[in-house]
């Protein structure tokens, strides 16, 4: 069941007649010798710490460790409240969710890093929204956060360091789209401390999952193949300076606001 790109994961999709969740879920078991019911008890905990880190701060905000964050996922829920939104409901709670992570992230609580710390809004940002609009069981999720977790898995092999619902291809459409809308996407943490900008990004990070899967599930065919896009990012993470990689040395993280909020800065 193990693949090395996408091209494979595809072929074994069509050989075994099932979605790519099924042969993520398979993987799993063969490389950990155990059995389905463990994997997915596993990942239903993954789930339960996602809901947890996503919509505790809507009640209790909590302040990040810098002091930079805090309370926005309270103000937004309460600006849905008022039906004062203009994004829709999807949208609107995804961003809401994904931003309610970071605020637990940033204040030492416990979240799933998925892929990372920085971004780990964005997966439960976006399938707690959709579940509660479409009312989807928490199963289906699970088939979502096997999906991701081979997408994810593909990153992490063939580049450096996100899918519910659709064939196959579908999936891996939309990924190839997510990344070409995030090509370039510099990590400039202000204080040197993964709160902000990266609070905000992940809010953006649901939008851009939203119009990928808007896209591909409409049929519109993403010209450049996952593998290729890899190969791209990676190819762009490179030429990237050193001060843009999350050293804090560059980016927002300079300006004279953050430097003053921050007090790192000489």
């Amino acid at each position: 069941m193990d693949f090395r790109n996408a091209s494979e994961l595809l072929d074994l999709c069509r050989q075994e007649g099932c979605p790519i969740s099924q042969i993520m879920l398979r993987r799993e078991c063969a490389l950990g010798e155990t059995t389905p019911d463990t994997v997915k008890r596993r990942m239903a905990k993954a789930l339960s710490i996602m809901r947890s880190s996503a919509t505790i701060p809507l009640e209790s905000p909590v302040r990040s460790m810098g002091g930079l964050i805090g309370g926005e996922a309270k103000h937004l829920a309460a600006h849905a409240a008022k039906k004062k939104d203009i994004c829709g409901s999807v949208l609107q709670k995804a961003i809401t969710y994904a931003m309610a992570v970071l605020e637990v992230n940033a204040s030492m609580g416990l979240i799933v890093a998925a892929p990372t710390a920085g971004s780990s809004g964005v997966v439960p940002g976006l399938l707690l929204a959709l579940q509660e609009h479409y009312h989807i069981s928490d199963d289906r999720l699970l088939d979502g956060l096997f999906n991701a977790g081979a997408v994810g898995y593909l990153a992490m092999r063939n580049a450096t360091v996100e899918l519910m619902g659709g064939s196959p291809e579908e999936c891996l459409d939309a990924a190839s789209t997510v990344l070409m809308n995030m090509l370039g996407l510099v990590c400039d943490p202000v204080g040197g401390l993964v709160e902000y900008p990266c609070q905000n990004r992940n809010a953006a990070g649901v939008a851009n999952a939203l119009v990928a899967a808007e896209l591909s599930l409409s049929g519109i065919r993403q010209l450049i193949p996952f593998d290729e896009m890899l190969a791209v990012m990676y190819q762009v993470g490179r030429h990237i300076p050193s001060e843009l990689r999350e050293t804090a040395l560059g980016g927002c993280a300079v300006t004279p606001s953050a430097c003053e909020r921050c007090g790192h800065c000489g």
